[in-house]
């Protein structure tokens, strides 16, 4: 390890210890309930965080610096999960020739984990992301040094899928990253592909059951999961199916986005919407796991870049209803969205994160074991959680929304003098203001809550 690099984590150290406590437990899905995450000393984990695939410097000091700066935002507002590519060039420990590892990629690695451990963040490690070996049309998404030309294992994509000698080398290199990082409790889980149905050719799915197999031989105490493109089409449904029930996919993820050039009308709309819409979609496979959006955020047309209306997004309505809508349709989390730097970062929206975190603090959804539901109501979208002891709800104005609100530049509504059905009887009943980050205590008359003033959305705790 140079001196650079030394002194750096040394610094880094000194800032995360005054921080949150260092990681020490592993993640698991609870037994407790399935549909729900814990930590394996028992107590409840929800994860809130995002995608952080990598840094946007070239330079290792650089790019550690900047990467633990938007950690240090995270944890500052409660945050504890991020995903990381290994596969970017950035992390890439395989990246000069097929079947070899690069050990100061590896330190690199291991520089990222350390910097999460002592904020009390977990990691979701992505092996990879390809979708050819070879003049493929996207670049970031080529890796040729696996073609046998060039000296790797496989004639074609379909051959690295199926053919044995590459399923060998891949097994091979699982075991190298176990040998590293195996054991490690800061690692949320192991990720065999970002969005494999992305590849075309050879059975991926098939390489899937065998590669989970794997990880789950290699990595026992860590969370092992699969991904699948955006469902933006009823064309993904029976691989989105097949996928999620898999046995040894430990988790259900979806990926879906605001896409103009979806398919899916539902894409086109309201966040909140798309976002509950697909947890939804996943749940209704009747999966005994839990069930996460992975991926989300809002595209141009056809996923040809980010948002254009992200600029405009400057108090992130379109994050919000990222982070509140899967939770409250089910979701073992928040929504993770995509766009760490060209939205969250350029506009200085970490603190959503806080304001989601402080909701559901205390909470422990594996005891609850809520269950959602949508109420109805004149004005807003009611998302209901039903739980043991807790009954959770998130209002949402159903006349604001990116369009309303980004595209025609309209104002959101104060809404005032509302009331809400509610009876249930629990209590106390205490609203929380995402906005400002206030709760209040309100009151009931009859079966009906007076809801305080508000814009865009409100969520309320009974119990």
């Amino acid at each position: 390890m140079s001196m650079t690099r030394r002194s750096f984590l040394a610094a880094s150290a000194c800032v995360a210890a005054k921080a949150a406590p260092a990681v020490e437990a592993f993640v698991r899905v609870s037994p407790r309930n399935p549909r729900y995450l814990e930590l394996s000393d028992g107590s409840p984990y929800i994860p809130i965080g995002l995608n952080l695939i990598a840094p946007g410097q070239r330079d290792e000091v650089a790019g550690l610096r900047q990467y633990e700066s938007w950690l240090d935002k995270l944890s500052a507002q409660g945050g504890n999960y991020v995903r990381a590519w290994l596969s970017n060039d950035f992390w890439d420990v395989e990246h000069a020739k097929s079947g070899e590892y690069d050990e100061a990629k590896a330190r690199r690695i291991e520089a990222m984990l350390e910097m999460a451990r002592r904020r009390g963040i977990r990691v979701k490690m992505t092996l990879e992301h390809f979708r050819s070996i070879g003049e493929g049309p996207q670049k970031w998404a080529d890796k040729p040094i696996h073609h046998v030309s060039n000296g790797g294992p496989a004639s074609s994509i379909s051959d690295f899928f199926d053919g044995e000698k590459s399923r060998e080398q891949f097994k091979r290199k699982l075991a190298w990253f176990a040998k590293r990082f195996g054991d490690h409790p800061e690692i949320f889980g192991w990720e065999l592909w970002n969005e494999i149905n992305a590849v075309r050719g050879g059975d991926y799915m098939a390489w899937t059951e065998m590669m989970l197999a794997e990880l789950h031989k290699l990595f026992p105490r860590n969370l092992c999961m699969q991904s699948l493109g955006s469902f933006d089409t009823d064309r993904v449904r029976p691989v989105y199916r097949r996928h999620s029930l898999l046995s040894t996919n430990d988790i259900a993820q979806v990926h879906r986005y605001l896409d103009l050039g979806a398919a899916l009308e539902i894409c086109h709309g309201p966040v909140d919407v798309l976002a509950a819409d697909a947890v939804r979609e996943i749940l209704s496979y009747e999966v005994a796991k839990p069930v996460i959006l992975a991926e989300s955020g809002a595209v141009e047309p056809r996923h040809t870049g980010p948002f254009k209306l992200y600029a405009a997004d400057k108090e992130g309505a379109l994050l919000h209803d990222v982070l509140f809508a899967p939770f409250f349709a089910g979701s073992a989390g928040c929504g993770q969205t995509w766009h760490w730097d060209a939205y969250v970062e350029r506009n200085n929206l970490w603190w959503h994160f806080g304001r989601f975190a402080e909701f559901v603090k205390g909470l422990d959804p594996a005891a609850e074991a809520f269950l959602p539901s949508l109420q109805p109501h004149p004005r807003l979208r009611v998302y209901r959680l039903d739980g043991r002891q807790t009954t959770l709800l998130w209002c949402r104005d159903t006349r604001n929304d990116w369009r309303s609100e980004l595209e025609r530049g309209e104002i959101p509504e104060k809404l005032a003098g509302l009331t809400l059905e509610e009876p249930s009887g629990r209590e106390p009943v205490r609203a929380y203001n995402p906005w400002s980050g206030t709760w209040e205590q309100i009151r009931r008359t009859g079966g009906r809550l007076a809801l305080p003033d508000f814009q865009r959305s409100i969520a309320l705790r009974l119990g």
